[in-house]
């Protein structure tokens, strides 16, 4: 994970306004990552009781309102109440879709926000910081009255650092990094879903236990079969008979074949994305520790498993793996006249070499 992560960024603020400490009158929560900020805007929500919030609150998306109408209803004073919440999703739109009114305006209201308002923006992306209001939010976000943090999506590569902190923040429970890095081969990046299966994983073991891959394999059976992960390790060591013979059983066992090769090529690319990385920084020159740190994997533990797995691989065997990958995913979507087994054992063949 790298160092300054979304993570980190989301725990502190989370912490914060939890404990009701520092809260300022506008906040501007922007990336790619919504799970996190979905999480904040609840925190948020909250810093007003239950019982006020029907005068209190306003959650409004860019697309179906105005610059004006946000300004107006921020402007406003609580009734019975200490605060005011109005929360803005997709803020952006709000200039693209009422011509000229444009979020520039926010830029007057951000040089005096109201007090007794806590106004939260959401949005994909930070204004343009050539004008307003961004210009003027970048300026001055240090100046005690904004808290603005970007939440970027969480690279793959450290998806299993995400895991572990996820399951100490959300649970105080600890996930060992080989069972992390499974359950994040198996489930994807999506982290909604991972935290969903974090949560049956920490209720299915017992307290005192750390979680281990025997309890993912458990958990995870429902979505996608664990053999994917045997299979991408007989690949690794170039196995090619064991490797058949745990794809066999995959088609076997699977309701939809054409799915579990076009699900088995989504994972086999995350893996060999991370291997081609490791192997081109490696072919530059850099040792082991400067790949790792270029790479900003904070686990030694999940890196020297990459870093290993990558070993077996050179540079130049990659563009005919991704090539091979590439063609079976289009085989498999019809543009073939290769039956699914052959598609799926070619596949296989071709990157074991």
């Amino acid at each position: 994970m790298a160092r300054n992560s979304s993570l980190d960024t989301f725990r502190n603020l989370y912490n914060t306004l939890r404990k009701r400490e520092s809260i300022k009158p506008v906040y501007y929560l922007y990336g790619e990552e919504s799970f996190l900020i979905d999480m904040l805007q609840e925190e948020i929500e909250k810093l007003i009781p239950q019982e006020q919030k029907d005068f209190n609150f306003d959650l409004i998306y860019g697309g179906e309102s105005s610059t004006a109408n946000v300004l107006n209803i921020a402007q406003s004073y609580p009734m019975m109440a200490e605060k005011r919440i109005v929360i803005v999703r997709d803020f952006l739109k709000l200039n693209d879709n009422f011509e000229g009114e444009g979020i520039k305006e926010f830029t007057g209201y951000f040089e005096n926000p109201i007090p007794t308002t806590i106004l939260c923006l959401i949005d994909t992306k930070f204004p343009d910081k050539r004008r307003d209001p961004g210009k003027y939010l970048n300026k001055n976000k240090d100046n005690g009255k904004f808290s603005i943090h970007e939440f970027e999506k969480i690279d793959e590569r450290n998806l299993a650092d995400w895991i572990i902190d996820w399951a100490r923040h959300s649970h105080k429970r600890q996930i060992n990094p080989d069972a992390a890095q499974v359950l994040g081969q198996l489930v994807g990046s999506d982290l909604k879903l991972l935290s969903s299966e974090i949560d049956k994983l920490c209720t299915f073991v017992d307290t005192s236990e750390p979680i281990e891959v025997g309890h993912v394999k458990k958990i995870t059976q429902s979505y996608r079969d664990f053999n994917v992960i045997e299979l991408k390790n007989a690949v690794i060591k170039r196995d090619l008979d064991q490797a058949l013979r745990i794809a066999e059983q995959m088609l076997l066992k699977s309701n939809n074949s054409t799915g579990e090769i076009i699900k088995t090529v989504g994972f086999f690319y995350s893996v060999f994305s991370n291997i081609w990385q490791i192997c081109r920084l490696t072919e530059k020159g850099l040792n082991k520790q400067q790949v790792q740190d270029q790479l900003n994997i904070r686990s030694n533990y999940i890196f020297n498993i990459q870093y290993q797995e990558a070993s077996s691989f050179r540079l130049a065997e990659m563009p005919n793996i991704f090539e091979a990958l590439l063609d079976a995913d289009s085989a498999a979507k019809g543009f073939s006249t290769l039956d699914t087994p052959s598609i799926f054992l070619l596949l296989i063949k071709r990157i074991i070499g």
